[in-house]
């Protein structure tokens, strides 16, 4: 659904609805009726009512009679309509929640006035107006409650219902298709010869998901399509604030922006040009060796590679307002998306990795974008090993994943918490590998010399202390102790 529908079309659809019987559930006809209450409960009705009938979009259609369906005008006009004193568009949105994307419309059809409401429908839960849900019972509109069949009927939809086979532009023809998907993208991700004909495009990308036919021989791109190969996320409402931020602050805080730039390429099509930009922000130093000066970046390029790629993988796409973010400052990288992990976070390195998006995560990882399952994060640990930096710090805020790079601080600057935390990453690193950390591969992963090693027995105490890791044979001799994450042992959970 857009605001952008040309009038032709507009005036096409208006028509075919007007075809429907009386009673439809995710159609409704009004002449000027515009108090903004029964439109905010009409909108909740109709939504919900489209996801029981299978639709896409549900609409309300002033300038209409109820009962013949004839087109006889309207005076309704929601650019002008108030709602104690706000704007009539805003005032719903705000009283919507879910806050499911609606667009008014207003146009001539015969030189009589018209309005049209295009309504996206319920996608993961009932649409509530003021906190009570509605759906529609022929043509009138009742509270959810007084429903119980039609409420079980819809939450078995909602859970039967991937976001990627929604549609996130409905009824649109072939020749729009391709202007609004980058087609050649795909075919080259894929390694395949771009069709001859334009039958053969659309027969790949309505095999690989990414559109759908209509009843009426036209088109429905779905959140797949968009999302992984949109030539701009801009065009498709429901994916419009999807698009990767990338912020630039001047030091280590929110308080000074430098530069803040907006990738809006679907995903997959775009994904290249992404990390050729995210790589081009992150600092490198000049290392000079034996023979040769060598460019090193501040930051592993593989680690931060498959933690901007879980990012959009993973992210809830249902969370409104909010989108993929990456966030330098002077002394970390900070990876965001919508949605709390569907693991716990201190056991992301041992779990097999559970995503909400498994189509676009399938994709993703056919085209070579990320890790297969359950190697990505410990690819991330291993690079910050490798580069002695601190450990990555997984956060969950609110309903927000945020993965934080530090950059290269020595062991005597890093605190309590930073060093209890690269002990237990380390050993869940060694023990999904099959191995044991000890005081030997601790020092390594530090730097430490040998002669100290009585450090890094220290640095094992304070995560054995903190319930963290634990000795596999508490009985061996300390030269020959070896450790493992709590959760390892039997009966142990860490932190």
């Amino acid at each position: 659904m857009t605001a952008n529908r040309s009038r032709t079309y507009l005036i096409g659809l208006v028509r075919e609805l007007c075809k429907e019987p009386s009673e439809t559930e995710w159609v409704e006809f009004k002449h000027n009726d515009k108090e903004p209450q029964e439109i905010g409960e009409y909108i909740s009705a109709l939504s919900n009512s489209a996801a029981l009938a299978g639709k896409a979009n549900a609409y309300i259609v002033w300038g209409i009679d109820d009962t013949t369906h004839a087109i006889i005008g309207t005076t309704f006009s929601p650019r002008k309509a108030r709602a104690g004193g706000e704007e009539l568009e805003s005032w719903l949105l705000r009283l919507l929640d879910p806050k499911i994307h609606f667009t008014f419309s207003e146009f001539s059809i015969d030189r009589v006035p018209v309005v049209l409401l295009e309504i996206s429908r319920a996608l993961t839960r009932p649409v509530q107006f003021k906190g009570q849900e509605y759906i529609r019972v022929g043509s009138y509109k009742k509270p959810l409650k007084g429903f119980p069949e039609k409420e079980r009927e819809l939450w078995r939809i909602f859970d039967q219902t991937p976001f990627e086979t929604n549609v996130a532009l409905a009824d649109i023809s072939s020749s729009d298709v391709l202007k609004l998907l980058d087609y050649p993208a795909y075919f080259d991700l894929l390694g395949l010869p771009l069709p001859e004909h334009r039958s053969g495009i659309l027969q790949a990308l309505e095999a690989e998901g990414f559109i759908a036919p209509t009843a009426t021989k036209q088109w429905n791109i779905t959140n797949l399509g968009a999302a992984l190969i949109a030539k701009s996320l801009h065009d498709f409402p429901t994916l419009r604030r999807k698009t990767i931020r990338i912020i630039v602050y001047k030091d280590d805080s929110r308080i000074e922006t430098q530069n803040e730039i907006g990738a809006a390429r679907g995903y997959a099509s775009g994904f290249d040009e992404l990390m050729a930009l995210v790589n081009g922000l992150i600092p490198a130093s000049e290392v000079i060796g034996q023979a040769r000066r060598e460019t090193v970046s501040m930051y592993p390029p593989p680690a931060v590679r498959e933690l901007v790629a879980n990012a959009l993988i993973h992210q809830d796409f249902v969370i409104t307002g909010t989108s993929p973010t990456i966030e330098f400052f002077s002394d970390r990288i900070e990876i965001t998306n919508p949605g709390a992990p569907l693991v716990a976070k201190d056991r992301l390195l041992d779990m097999p990795p559970r995503s909400r998006n498994e189509a676009l995560a399938s994709f993703m990882r056919r085209v070579g974008f990320c890790e297969e399952r359950g190697s990505g994060i410990d690819k991330v640990v291993f690079q910050t090993e490798l580069y002695q930096l601190p450990p990555p710090e997984f956060e969950v805020a609110g309903e927000n994943m945020r993965v934080i790079l530090f950059a290269h601080r020595p062991l005597n600057r890093m605190d309590r918490e930073d060093r209890v935390r690269a002990c237990y990453l380390h050993a869940c690193l060694r023990y999904v590998n099959r191995k044991f950390m000890t005081n030997s591969s601790l020092r390594e992963r530090f730097g430490i010399e040998s002669r100290n090693s009585a450090l890094a027995s220290r640095l094992i105490k304070e995560a054995v202390d903190d319930g963290l890791v634990c000795p596999d044979d508490p009985g061996a001799a300390n030269k020959l102790m070896r450790y493992v994450p709590c959760w390892a042992k039997p009966g142990g959970s860490g932190r």
